[in-house]
């Protein structure tokens, strides 16, 4: 498994998310999930009763079987990638832990929407929406893409809060195709407004949008506050707050809180018919592109 540490020595991340992706279709051939590599071809079978006009003679010819042209307009899914780029995303500091995972992720996905001749974007906020591309299949748009994640990659963290809830209206209202929305969060919005992003959640869906949600933590210490009990300074990373003390003293609480949140907020989401997926950095990749695979089989 691919480590965080692991993913700044590459020199490149188009050859990063190549190297995720090829090694992922390996995996499906070995496992239950090999019927999903018909994905990846650029023909369908024929089905009796259909024009023949399509017919791929020359496929024909070597594999006796009868296939047909695809076509982009036929075939093509929309798909917008939607990464959080607020302070607390640079957590853990070593690595940068979860604005890592989400980039690499997201460069991964990307490619492998691209090999399907899937049509992809990128979106990134903070604040505000700070980068939105145009939806395209075109290897030379997949290219700017990853040049872009490529660049956020080297970015150094920066003191900016999130409007999570502000931007997914906004998102909601600039995609005016059916599209499958993917989004890279930690959903660390201010507590008291989570209704907020329950709303706006709700707004993608009533657009007629799908949405995958991948809940980027570092499980262990930011839900489970698993610290070792000795004195810290904990530092809100998008406001500046202070408070040392030892994590006993507010561990009950935190947790309390917490559980409270994640399961309103998966019980939302689950009411809205949007795919809720825990991604603990700590874990591989394989996991996101396989509910992507899942969940563009269902789109069908």
């Amino acid at each position: 498994m691919l480590k965080l540490k692991e993913i700044r020595s590459f020199e490149n991340i188009e050859l990063l998310a190549k190297q995720l992706v090829e090694g992922f279709i390996t995996g499906l051939h070995k496992s239950p999930y090999h019927g999903f590599s018909v994905e990846f071809a650029e023909h369908r079978l024929y089905n009796s009763g259909e024009s023949t006009r399509h017919i791929d003679w020359k496929v024909y010819a070597k594999t006796d079987r009868l296939y047909t042209k695809r076509y982009e307009e036929e075939t093509n899914l929309r798909c917008q990638l939607v990464i959080d780029n607020s302070s607390s995303m640079y957590y853990p500091q070593e690595n940068n832990g979860k604005i890592t995972f989400s980039i690499t992720a997201a460069a991964a996905l990307a490619f492998l929407l691209q090999k399907q001749r899937d049509a992809v974007g990128l979106c990134t906020f903070s604040e505000e929406i700070e980068i939105q591309t145009q939806v395209k299949s075109t290897s030379s748009h997949l290219h700017k893409l990853l040049l872009l994640l490529e660049e956020m990659l080297k970015n150094e963290p920066k003191m900016q809060q999130t409007s999570v809830a502000g931007v997914l209206h906004q998102v909601a209202e600039k995609i005016h195709k059916r599209s499958l929305v993917v989004i890279f969060s930690d959903m660390f919005e201010n507590y008291e407004d989570r209704d907020k992003i329950f709303g706006a959640l709700q707004h993608l869906k009533h657009n007629r949008h799908e949405v995958l949600l991948f809940h980027v933590t570092d499980h262990k210490t930011e839900l489970d506050f698993d610290f070792e009990e000795r004195p810290y300074e904990f530092i809100d990373i998008e406001k500046g707050d202070r408070l040392k003390l030892q994590p006993s003293q507010v561990k009950a609480a935190y947790q309390k809180q917490m559980r409270e949140y994640y399961h309103e907020l998966k019980i939302k989401c689950g009411q809205a018919k949007i795919d809720f997926i825990e991604a603990d950095i700590n874990e591989g990749f394989d996991h996101i592109l396989r509910t992507y695979l899942v969940k563009r089989a269902s789109m069908k």
